[in-house]
């Protein structure tokens, strides 16, 4: 295991997308009948419980190296189908894919006007008697936008910032990503009020939104609590020892995300932090109330990027120079969101979801009250590695699994809580997590760094969640 290496991020989600096409010859096709209906303002497709079919498989030389299609059946993924699936996923993933883009030629031309260095240096010059308390406000922010409102792809464009506050004080680039990166996906998994999760996921199951948040503030504050101190842990232990880094021959260099030099903040760099802010925030304001997606938020980000250019007295081709410089940082984070989706299409052309579904739904009905909550979590977070999207998990699991806790007499609020925690606190591992992928590209941190850090914190996450989800059940929640 020491000489253990995981592979380029490119090459690592290949050999995912190959093994996901083997399966295909191994896991019986099937398919759900589907339906839709209405939530409210939403018309979503949702699964037919107790809909289950299976479908005989087609074999030929034919299917097996370009695919066959035969009516009635269905055929494993053939070498094309492989090799086509990342060219589909980049496809399926295009609004994403500029968005990333987008957030990352906005983060440039910040940068570029010195707003971002000047805000920090002020910042820390405030708190340099108290810097744990700025690493507590700075990460309790996150955990609640993450936690109540949702973000977050949002908080791609802030990677830089993150690693530079973590290097100024003394810190690895390894803990300035899970300063932004734990609160995110903490946060997501307690979802007080997360429209994009819970609040699905309870007009699915056809309870009231917003219903149960008791419990689940109990599980934003533990969550925010073990999340803080485990990370701040580390820090601390890289800070009197760098040697115990995991990260310790990384040089921490941040050229390529522009200069982070010390500047005095000036009225421009004030208005156009305070502009941007305001911005962010009707964005995402937006986002909950009025439904705007990824297109909408891309449109705003360069109206701010023409509000920016013109605050900071910028001519046309030094905001360019600064929106392509963005763009190039964002190569590589991009264009994993779109390869890591390349998953999710081999999947679905081998028709073995639903067989997965299926079958797991057959194992919990055997199974204790207790137990079979907990392996509700179990089913969700493994569901996150195929669905790594909590709207489009929600949508085909908590039809199956809202008659499934009404058999069990496990109530349906539990089963909405199996699903936040299985799929947010998964989210921290899952190599098919195409924002977390893209995140740590940016970062230039590997995913092999990353899961040996992050390891001991999603087991304690798993066992909080199986206990309170044990607790929940007992409680009635």
């Amino acid at each position: 295991m020491k000489n253990f290496k995981i592979p380029h991020v490119f090459i690592f989600l290949f050999w995912i997308i190959i093994l996901c096409s083997l399966l295909s010859y191994i896991i019986p096709s099937g398919s759900f009948e589907r339906t839709t209906k209405d939530y409210g303002s939403m018309t979503q497709t949702v699964i037919v419980p107790n809909s289950y079919q299976e479908i005989p498989k087609h074999y030929s030389f034919k299917a097996v190296l370009i695919g066959d299609n035969v009516e009635g059946k269905s055929a494993p993924v053939s070498v094309l189908g492989i090799l086509s699936a990342i060219p589909e996923g980049l496809g399926g993933s295009a609004i994403l894919v500029f968005y990333v883009f987008i957030i990352g030629a906005v983060f440039s031309l910040i940068q570029q006007t010195g707003a971002i260095n000047a805000f920090l240096f002020s910042l820390i010059a405030k708190f340099k008697n108290r810097p744990k308390l700025l690493l507590f406000l700075i990460y309790m922010t996150i955990f609640s936008g993450s936690s109540f409102m949702g973000i977050g792809a949002e908080t791609i464009a802030l990677i830089p910032v993150f690693l530079f506050l973590s290097k100024r004080l003394g810190y690895d680039r390894l803990f300035g990503f899970a300063l932004l990166s734990v609160p995110v996906y903490l946060g997501w998994s307690s979802g007080v009020t997360n429209p994009f999760n819970v609040q699905i996921a309870q007009i699915i199951a056809e309870l009231p939104i917003g219903s149960g948040i008791g419990f689940r503030l109990v599980l934003y504050t533990v969550y925010a609590v073990v999340g803080f101190y485990f990370i701040l842990r580390y820090a601390e232990k890289v800070k009197k020892n760098p040697s115990r880094s995991l990260m310790k021959n990384d040089s921490f260099d941040l050229d390529e995300y522009g200069s982070f030099e010390q500047q005095e903040l000036e009225k421009k760099h004030i208005l156009i932090l305070v502009f941007f802010v305001i911005a962010y925030a009707a964005i995402l304001i937006a986002v909950q109330t009025i439904g705007w997606g990824l297109i909408e938020m891309s449109a705003c980000f360069i109206g701010i990027i023409i509000v920016i250019t013109k605050i900071s007295g910028m001519t046309g081709d030094e905001s360019m120079a600064a929106f392509t410089k963005g763009l190039k940082i964002m190569i590589v984070p991009a264009l994993v969101v779109g390869v890591a989706r390349g998953i999710s299409v081999v999947l679905q052309e081998g028709m073995i979801i639903d067989t997965l579904l299926h079958s797991a739904s057959e194992v919990l009905m055997s199974m204790p009250k207790i137990v079979a909550a907990e392996g509700m979590l179990f089913f969700q977070s493994s569901l996150n590695f195929f669905i790594p999207s909590a709207s489009g998990q929600a949508l085909v699991s908590m039809p199956l699994m809202t008659p499934m806790s009404d058999i069990l007499g496990i109530s349906r609020q539990t089963a909405v809580l199996a699903y936040i925690l299985g799929d947010g606190i998964s989210n921290l591992i899952i190599p098919t997590n195409g924002v977390l992928m893209a995140m740590l590209g940016l970062a230039r941190v590997s995913f092999e760094k990353w899961f040996k850090f992050v390891l001991p914190l999603f087991i304690i996450s798993m066992i909080l969640a199986l206990i309170f989800i044990a607790i929940a059940v007992v409680i009635g929640y």
